[in-house]
């Protein structure tokens, strides 16, 4: 996968969790986890911007390490909203999986990167 194919990846991964949060029953603990969820799933995006203007190896592994951070809170968050809101389970599931799919990736990069 290329830096561009990731870097659009990951926009539309925000947008699809952007568009999973307007969804989302609106209640006090709802809103409080749609909101993590919202920041979390637009923090891998920004950050693995983020990463590929990093100038030194070490400067891009350590954004890479965010990245994961990022998407293992977003995948958390999702876990959440699934368990009290389980009538949306079939609109969650393709996002968290495609979540897993960019981590996996985010971890073998970092991976890579600590070989070379």
């Amino acid at each position: 996968m290329t830096k561009e194919e990731l870097l659009l990846r990951t926009k539309n991964y925000a947008i699809a969790n952007a568009r999973l949060v307007l969804s989302i029953p609106s209640n006090i603990v709802n809103r409080n986890y749609a909101d993590q969820l919202n920041r979390s799933s637009s923090s891998v995006g920004a950050n693995y911007r983020a990463a590929c203007r990093a100038k030194f190896k070490a400067d891009f592994i350590n954004k890479l390490k965010i990245v994961e951070e990022e998407l293992d809170e977003t995948l958390f968050f999702m876990e959440l909203l699934v368990e009290l809101n389980i009538e949306m389970r079939e609109k969650i599931v393709p996002i968290y999986k495609e979540g897993n799919e960019l981590l996996s990736i985010i971890v073998a990069a970092i991976n890579t990167s600590r070989g070379n």
